[in-house]
């Protein structure tokens, strides 16, 4: 492990891997050395905390920054977005005009110098609706877990052979 001293003289400071390193080795030596000089080990944990804490605050700086960065960008994508919804809006509304315009005058398809015009039927799948208030049998409908209810038993206490809670994950928080 360097010491301060020799960090001193190289000037450089340790990156997060060797600190994270050092950390590990010193806690390995304390459990495996019988006579380890009690000073000596909380000087090389001092030190090892120090810089891992210099470290950490330099890691937050750039965090920081780059959360910065990332919501300008967001900001800007977020105008460009409603600028693109508006421009959207407008070619719609001047495509239904248009429409309209060729279906009242019965001119539905013709061609000009630049384009050509036609009104066609629509590709896809036939529309669909569901009529209300009337009961749709069994066999055309899909059947789906109730998620909510499963969760809310599991965490009572009740074991379900399908389904299991697991751990829930972790992050790291920098305020």
């Amino acid at each position: 492990m360097p010491t301060e001293r020799q960090k001193e003289r190289t000037g450089k400071m340790s990156t997060l891997y060797e600190i994270t390193g050092d950390y590990l080795r010193l806690l390995e030596m304390l459990e495996e050395e019988e006579n380890l000089d009690p000073q000596a080990f909380k000087d090389t944990l001092e030190g090892i905390e120090g810089e891992f804490e210099i470290k950490a605050d330099n890691y937050a700086r750039i965090i920081k920054e780059l959360r910065a960065e990332s919501e300008k960008y967001a900001a800007e994508v977020g105008r460009m977005q409603a600028r693109m919804e508006t421009l959207a809006n407008n070619e719609k509304r001047l495509k239904q005009h248009l429409y309209e315009s060729m279906k009242a005058t019965g001119k539905t398809k013709f061609k000009t110098d630049l384009f050509s015009f036609g009104i066609q039927k629509n590709g896809g799948l036939q529309p669909m609706e569901i009529v209300p208030d009337v009961e749709i049998p069994d066999e055309y409908c899909r059947k789906e877990p109730d998620n909510i209810k499963i969760r809310e038993a599991l965490k009572n206490g009740a074991e379900l052979p399908f389904a299991v809670l697991k751990e829930r994950g972790e992050h790291l928080s920098i305020r």
